[in-house]
This record gives structure tokens, C-alpha cells and sequence, in this order.
């Protein structure tokens, strides 16, 4: 499964790990935020999203960290969209 397939996916939960201010200045559309630095805080929501979780920051760096812990955590179909321009036009 390409990114481009996962981020098209019916299903997929996009979290934007960006801080407030930036994820208002522009976001993919349906994305929900969840700032990196909160992430652990909100694992029980998390847990509650349908599944596959495609993450994106502004370059991939802060979800790719994200991913890294989610995935210590058990989610198991967890992903890096990397940018979120570039995610965004990925999607259809």
C-alpha cells in the first residue's frame, strides 16, 4: 500500500502534530490536531480513532516522531505523511 493509497483510505485518521498557530495557518482538509508535545496525553483518544493514523508535521521530522511513538505504544497501522503540502496533494 502506497502513502498516496493510506492517505486516500476511507477509514484513515489524519493527525497534524503541528502546534496550534501553524495547523491554523494551513491544514489538510479533515486532519484533526494534536500537537506533538501532547501526544502522550492523548493516547486514550488516540486509541479511539479508526484505523490507519497517517501523521504529518510540517517536513516529516516531528511525525515521524510521533509515529515512532505511537508505535511503542501498540498502535500498529501507523504512518509518517511526512509534509502536509505534500500529503495534501496526495489526496483526492
Amino acid at each position: 500500500m502506497t502513502l498516496r493509497d493510506i492517505a486516500n483510505h476511507p477509514t484513515v485518521t489524519i493527525i497534524d502534530v503541528r502546534e496550534p498557530w501553524e495547523f491554523a495557518a494551513g491544514h489538510v482538509v479533515n486532519s484533526i490536531n494534536i500537537p506533538l508535545g501532547t501526544l502522550k496525553n492523548n493516547l486514550l483518544v488516540i486509541d479511539e480513532f479508526t484505523k490507519p493514523i497517517l501523521l504529518c508535521c510540517e517536513s516529516g521530522n516531528r511525525s515521524g516522531q510521533a509515529a515512532n511513538l505511537l508505535v511503542a505504544k501498540g498502535q500498529d497501522r501507523v504512518y509518517n505523511g511526512g509534509g502536509w503540502r505534500d500529503l495534501r496533494n496526495m489526496i483526492f
